[in-house]
C-alpha cells in the first residue's frame, strides 16, 4: 500500500462552541490537530468554553479555582482514545498574545497537549515524564508546521 493509500484511523470528533465561534479554531482546523496527535481510532469531544465554565470545571475536577487553558478528562485508557478536551477562549488567547504567540500555534498547541494527555502523557509526574511531553509536542507541531511552543 502506498503512503496516500494508507487509512487514517477511525475517528469520532465532536468539535462543541457554546459561547460562539468568534475567535475558536475552525472544525477542520481542530480535526487536523487531533488526527496529527493521535494516531489511534479515537472518540473525542472537543469544547470551547469562556472563562466562567472554564474556572468552574477546573475547581471541580482539580480542585484549582482559576480557568486554566485546556482540561483534558480521559475515560479510559487503550483503544480506542476516548475523552473530552476543554479549551477555554479567553485563556488561551491571553497566552497567545502575552507569549507573542500566533493564535491559531497555540491553539493547535493545546489541542496536541490535551491530545496527549489523552493518551497517558503526564508533565505533573515528574521532570523526565515533562521533558518527553514536550519533545513529543514540538514533533507533532513541528509537522504540522507551527514553531517550538516553548
Amino acid at each position: 500500500m502506498t503512503p496516500s493509500a494508507q487509512r487514517l484511523p477511525e475517528l469520532c470528533l465532536s468539535v462543541q462552541y457554546p459561547i460562539g465561534k468568534d475567535g475558536a479554531p475552525t472544525r477542520p482546523q481542530v480535526r487536523r490537530w487531533v488526527r496529527a496527535a493521535c494516531a489511534k481510532p479515537a472518540e473525542v469531544t472537543v469544547r470551547f468554553v469562556d472563562a466562567k465554565e472554564g474556572r468552574q470545571l477546573n475547581r471541580d475536577y482539580r480542585g484549582k479555582d482559576y480557568a486554566t487553558n485546556v482540561l483534558s478528562f480521559p475515560y479510559e485508557s487503550g483503544e480506542p482514545v476516548q475523552g473530552d478536551l476543554v479549551l477555554c477562549l479567553p485563556v488561551v488567547e491571553r497566552e497567545a498574545q502575552e507569549q507573542g504567540k500566533a493564535r491559531e500555534a497555540h491553539y493547535a498547541h493545546m489541542v496536541v497537549h490535551g491530545m496527549l494527555h489523552l493518551q497517558g502523557y503526564d508533565h505533573e509526574t515528574g521532570r523526565k515524564d515533562a521533558e518527553r511531553m514536550e519533545a513529543k509536542e514540538k514533533e507533532i507541531l513541528q509537522a504540522l508546521g507551527y514553531p517550538d511552543p516553548y
